[in-house]
């Protein structure tokens, strides 16, 4: 047993005849009062240093050496190691940031990776169970996107499409892809509509436009997860989603019965249909087709 000094703003402990005081706002403040309950005293030195802290929390997955903390040795943003400590000053699993940093070291971009970075660093974005992120997106009075209308964001929707089909040029502010952002983004586009609280996955982000103060991001595909109640404020949030089911293998799933492809994407590729129509009736003399 070592002998301690238990407070509501500071837990203090003697270690071979050195005195190591925790604050109640350290992130490891939780859980060394566990410990303690627990009288696992051998444990509790270690929570006192807080780079052993993150490793002992993270399960080994993350680690930190040299001043930097790295996750399967890649060194990770000053924002990410913030979520680690939020987690652990609020005593949550350390699951769902492994889960998020495996998906982010997914996407393809490097640089979408960067630039979502800074869209995060916005807070009230907090992660779900399964590694997503939550966002913000102002729709229609008949729950149809702004910009085009083709594209429903009911409860429940998911909509996708190509990825090499968004934007992927943070210079540009409006183009093609899907948009959320921040509450204050969102917010301007839900007057006359619905605001609705969508989950996004770290590896279907493209880019996050520079303009709005990189408020707003561009991604691939979404879900709509509920209507607009109040700001999401905790680093993690598991009410829109069965997450006690998680399957680690089926991420993927399936488009949902109430998604929409893009319509303009099968137009276009009808009309080109009807053209090879018009145009297979003669070839030149390179062998290139010609119109009848």
């Amino acid at each position: 047993m070592l002998p301690y000094i238990l407070t509501d703003n500071s837990l203090t402990i003697v270690v071979d005849g050195k005195a190591l005081t925790m604050e109640s706002s350290n992130p490891s403040f939780n859980e060394a009062t566990k410990l303690l309950a627990e009288e696992r005293f051998d444990e509790l030195p270690d929570l006192f240093d807080i780079p052993k802290a993150v490793e002992k929390f993270a399960d080994g997955n993350i680690s930190v050496s040299d001043g930097e903390v790295r996750y399967k040795d890649e060194v990770i943003h000053n924002h990410v190691v913030g979520r680690v400590l939020d987690f652990m000053r609020q005593g949550l699993p350390y699951k769902p940031l492994v889960r998020f940093l495996d998906k982010l070291m997914e996407n393809p971009s490097r640089r979408a990776v960067n630039e979502l970075y800074a869209f995060l660093e916005h807070k009230a974005m907090p992660l779900t169970p399964d590694g997503n992120f939550l966002a913000y997106k102002g729709v229609r009075e008949d729950y149809t996107d702004w910009h085009s209308g083709k594209f429903r964001n009911q409860v429940g929707d998911v909509n996708e499409m190509t990825r090499n089909r968004v934007c992927d040029d943070a210079n540009i502010g409006c183009s093609h892809g899907f948009h959320a952002g921040s509450l204050d983004y969102a917010k301007g586009y839900g007057n006359g509509g619905h605001l609705m609280v969508v989950e996004i996955d770290p590896r279907d982000v493209v880019s996050v436009p520079l303009d709005c103060e990189q408020q707003k991001l561009r991604t691939a595909k979404y879900k709509v997860v509920a209507h607009f109640e109040k700001k999401l404020e905790e680093p993690m949030c598991d009410d829109y989603g069965d997450y006690e089911d998680y399957d680690d293998d089926s991420y993927e799933g399936s488009v949902s019965e109430g998604s929409h492809w893009d319509n303009g994407f099968n137009a276009g590729y009808e009309a080109a249909k009807q053209d090879l129509v018009k145009f297979a009736q003669k070839r030149d003399a390179n062998g290139r087709f010609t119109k009848a």
